[in-house]
């Protein structure tokens, strides 16, 4: 069986790029340093947030390299499997493997939307190749492929998948998941603007977007949660719900990569056809920010 428990904080990092769009791998090591250094729990390379789909095949691995090196064994390092058939997606979990990842999340299926059947195969035959922990990205809002509760039972004897990441935007999914397969796989919330509700409901942890420019705000609201200090963890996150908003659109790359700038952890630089914001939604993500940064919690003083 696939030794793998996850839990706890687990960044979709960004992809840091020069003016130019070439990979700033020296900006991603100062980055997933800082993750690491805030007290995340792993780190998760190239994902929608961090802009997977302008990325090579080798990019990609080369992201990955650079988070292995900067992780060191201190962090699992899981790299993202997002290929649009399902053989290229068997040599990059392979070669991932190789480069000495401890997981990976996958889709179901990237750009066709597979039904039920499909999609299954395509993790089974996947997680066959790549011989590693797998976390699913169930995620049917952008990639119109929802694995039900039933799915996963069917997918129950297949050992490498070990936890989801449940981005149906539904909440109920967390419980109706854990009375299908009850502890059978770790639960990951991926709605950012879901995090207090699905860790209250038996969450394993979070597949968190605004972590990448606040990572201890948000290990600490994970962290209240699970000592069941309910009124701290409300406060930090009704702080917190404005940012997170931010992450449930379909700019998030743009949005985030602002508010890492805005927090001083980052830089706007995106691959076209993105475009850094500009106008009326630049001056309402920076307003956000703004009043977030002003009234920001101390959370050091909570542990």
């Amino acid at each position: 069986m696939a030794a793998a428990k996850w839990e706890g904080v687990f960044p979709a990092v960004t992809t840091k790029f020069k003016p130019n769009e070439e990979l700033d791998h020296a900006a991603m090591e100062r980055h997933f340093a800082f993750q690491i250094d805030s007290g995340v729990h792993a780190l998760l390379t190239c994902g929608s947030l961090g802009e997977a789909s302008t990325l090579s095949f080798e990019e990609k691995l080369d992201v990955t390299r650079t988070a292995l090196r900067v992780a060191d064994g201190r962090v699992p390092v899981l790299v993202n499997v997002s290929e649009t058939r399902t053989l290229t997606a068997c040599r990059f979990a392979e070669q991932a493997h190789e480069l000495g990842v401890q997981g990976l999340m996958v889709m179901p299926s990237v750009l066709y939307a597979a039904d039920a059947r499909e999609a299954r195969d395509n993790l089974r035959t996947i997680a066959q190749a790549a011989q590693l922990p797998i976390m699913v990205y169930n995620n049917p809002v952008s990639y119109k492929v929802d694995l039900t509760p039933d799915d996963f039972k069917e997918l129950a004897d297949c050992e490498w998948i070990v936890a989801i990441k449940e981005s149906t935007d539904n909440v109920r999914r967390i419980t109706d998941l854990r009375n299908a397969v009850g502890h059978r796989y770790q639960l990951f919330m991926g709605v950012d603007d879901l995090s207090f509700e699905g860790l209250a409901v038996g969450a394993d942890g979070l597949l968190a977007g605004l972590v990448v420019a606040f990572p201890k705000e948000t290990v600490a609201l994970y962290k209240l949660m699970k000592a069941r200090r309910w009124d701290e963890a409300l406060a930090l996150y009704q702080w917190f719900m404005p940012l997170m908003h931010l992450d449930v659109s379909n700019k998030l790359v743009q949005n985030l990569k602002l508010v890492e700038t805005l927090a001083g952890v980052g830089n706007e630089n995106v691959r076209r056809p993105r475009q850094p914001l500009q106008g009326a939604e630049r001056e309402r993500v920076t307003a956000i920010v703004q009043r977030a940064l002003a009234n920001r919690p101390d959370v050091s003083a909570l542990f």
